[in-house]
């Protein structure tokens, strides 16, 4: 049997996007970004696209807003 690494995109997205694995995605992005301290407190996860409004800015890319525990809004 062959697995699919974590580190493609599109199975990252498959284990850790959706709402019943949030606890999780908190928990590995708290020990990946602040050493395993409880910082994020919650996620959205959002539409990732988002067009440029004038042809010459370039495309955006956002999978998650993350809420810390001081009430700061971070992009991750």
């Amino acid at each position: 049997m062959k697995f699919v690494s974590p580190k493609i995109d599109y199975a990252f997205k498959k284990i850790f996007g959706s709402q019943q694995s949030q606890d999780i995605l908190i928990s590995f992005l708290n020990a990946i970004i602040y050493g395993g301290e409880k910082i994020i407190q919650s996620l959205t996860i959002v539409n990732p696209f988002n067009p440029g409004q004038l042809l010459s800015l370039k495309d955006t890319y956002l999978d998650v807003k993350a809420v810390l525990v001081d009430g700061s809004i971070v992009v991750i």
